[in-house]
């Protein structure tokens, strides 16, 4: 919207001075001067269409913008002056009433349809950035890529316009940049998936503890204290049953990681914490993380009967059965709930030492083959 207004308005504003015949007046200023002055109010406006829900957006939220969070911003400014110069040109030669809104409608649809269009290419020179994940910053490349396409042809329209030199040697030089800046947009954009260029993890971070250290986004931090202590005590039950040989150094967030998902390792966790330290689950999450079973198709009772017997033993068999509840409760799965109790109630009748050994034999029990 905002680079459709720049390119319209200033469409309108060069056949305003083109219908009065400013051009065709003695020199008295620089011609770049008088257009300046004439889309200087056209550009304003179209920065207040691209910056005003931004600014009532932080206002709200009270969060002051970060450089990395005005890089997008800046370039969107940047692309609404050389939409502008384009505007301008066109209304240097066609009639303002018939081009205007013409050039409204077709600026518009050639920006906004890129995001319906294979290959991805076009989204990412068109100057329409699409959304930005929680931590993700794009690339200085990213914001640059339009610009350059925008940009080139922009600069190539002012060399165009210059009022000396001979015509030809401007119109290839100005045809050179043009083609160039396209060329280069292009290039440098071709082969990018439909995510562009990001890095993640740009959020600050709040963490507690040793042994493992957990690590969530500063805002969702209150309960952190109390749910890493609850996590290494229930790691440390399930390590002296036999059930786990875990033992995490780190524990981190994931979220922050936008859509650039870091593996894990052995000594370091990533997890998607935030939902889970908000509704007090993130303990048994944890747990279920560590039972590890042998095989990747794991008969649906013995994995049932795992979690619900580790939930027990670490004291969160309600958040077992609050994830029971969301997964839903068919007939099927009360039946299924009423095996595993029965199955889990029997085991923790008996000795430590046979439930240890129920617990390792459940996890490296795997699906019979079909014959």
């Amino acid at each position: 919207m905002a680079y459709a207004t720049a390119a319209a308005l200033a469409c309108w504003e060069s056949g305003r001075l083109r219908s009065a015949r400013v051009w065709a007046l003695a020199p008295a200023r620089s011609r770049y001067r008088i257009a300046a002055n004439a889309l200087a109010p056209v550009i304003a406006l179209s920065w207040l269409v691209l910056l005003l829900p931004v600014a009532v957006s932080l206002a709200r939220s009270a969060t002051l913008p970060t450089l990395d969070g005005l890089r997008l911003p800046f370039a969107g400014m940047l692309l609404c002056v050389a939409h502008a110069i384009l505007g301008f040109a066109v209304g240097c030669r066609l009639p303002r009433v018939i081009a205007t809104p013409i050039l409204a409608v077709a600026d518009w649809i050639t920006v906004a349809f890129t995001r319906a269009v294979l290959p991805y290419w076009p989204r990412h020179v068109s100057g329409q950035f699409g959304s930005i994940g929680y931590g993700e910053v794009p690339d200085l490349i990213t914001a640059a890529v339009p610009v350059l396409l925008a940009g080139g042809i922009a600069v190539g329209l002012l060399i165009l316009w210059l009022p000396f030199g001979w015509r030809a040697v401007r119109a290839v030089v100005a045809a050179v940049v043009a083609v160039t800046g396209v060329l280069g947009a292009y290039r440098t954009a071709a082969d990018w998936s439909a995510a562009p260029p990001l890095t993640s993890g740009h959020v600050a971070m709040a963490c507690s503890g040793s042994a493992p250290r957990m690590c969530v986004p500063e805002f969702a931090a209150q309960r952190l204290p109390q749910v890493q202590r609850e996590t290494a005590e229930a790691l440390r039950v399930l390590r002296e049953a036999g059930a786990t040989t875990a033992k995490p150094e780190l524990i981190t967030d994931s979220y922050a990681d936008g859509r650039l998902r870091k593996p894990s390792t052995d000594t370091e966790w990533r997890m998607v914490l935030l939902g889970a330290v908000r509704s007090g689950d993130a303990t048994y999450q944890i747990v279920v993380r560590s039972l590890h079973f042998k095989c990747k198709q794991v008969p649906a009772r013995n994995a049932h009967a795992a979690w619900l017997w580790a939930a027990v033993k670490i004291g969160q068999e309600d958040a077992y059965r609050q994830r029971r509840e969301q997964e839903g409760r068919d007939p099927v799965a009360l039946e299924l709930e009423k095996l595993v109790r029965a199955d889990v109630e029997k085991v923790l009748a008996e000795p430590a030492a046979e439930q240890s050994r129920w617990i390792r034999r459940t996890l490296d029990t795997c699906e019979a083959k079909q014959s």
